[in-house]
């Protein structure tokens, strides 16, 4: 876990970090539709649709330094590398947790994403994260519903890891799309922030 302690003195939201540190309900969800048309038409060459959007979540918060820090009581850190973590149906017929580092060359993503899913799917071990780390971003794929909002279940205030939920796949006159919902820390990222990140999946998406 590698990682920088951000400057209060400096930070230029150091004024909204703490005011919004303040809230009992500090977190928003923004849902948008993404066009998946692209990867769709490469199913046939064999990318995982699936997988093709876990590497697309990885892009974007990458592509936003917001998405990459976290705060431990009042102080600020930035990662350098945040591991996706995703839910995993099982053999047992319940879930578990894969942890999946991000890496920025799309095949060796998708390979190192598919061995760990599948170790997780036979093994139904739920290894869920007891706060040992915040270097990570919480992924929920929805594959059943075309939904139009959602949020998630949040231990309190001061959980500050987003949460990213996406759903399924439709067809609207020959071009895909999907809703895809960031789910975040009002501390940590505004809304010029989780627009930036979207902006990133999009075009990540369109270039598998």
């Amino acid at each position: 876990m590698t990682y920088k302690t951000v400057d209060l003195e400096t930070w230029p939201r150091a004024a909204q970090f703490h005011f919004f540190r303040t809230y009992q309900q500090p977190h928003y969800a923004t849902t948008t539709r993404l066009d998946v048309t692209h990867l769709m038409a490469r199913k046939s060459a064999g990318v995982s649709p699936y997988r093709a959007c876990l590497y697309a979540i990885g892009a974007g918060i990458h592509k936003v330094p917001e998405l990459c820090m976290r705060f431990r009581d009042n102080v600020v850190v930035a990662h350098d590398m945040i591991t996706l973590s995703m839910t995993v149906p099982t053999e047992a017929g319940t879930f578990g947790y894969a942890y999946v580092p991000y890496v920025p060359e799309f095949a060796k993503f998708d390979a190192q994403a598919k061995s760990l899913i599948t170790d997780v799917a036979k093994g139904g071990v739920l290894q869920a994260n007891s706060g040992e780390r915040d270097d990570l971003a919480y992924l929920s794929c929805m594959p059943w519903l075309d939904y139009t909002a959602i949020n998630n279940a949040l231990p309190g205030p001061d959980d500050c890891i987003p949460r990213v939920s996406w759903g399924k796949i439709v067809e609207r006159n020959g071009r895909w799309d999907m809703a895809m919902t960031l789910e975040v820390h009002h501390a940590l990222v505004d809304g010029a922030q989780v627009g930036a990140y979207f902006d990133a999946v999009q075009q990540a998406l369109a270039e598998i």
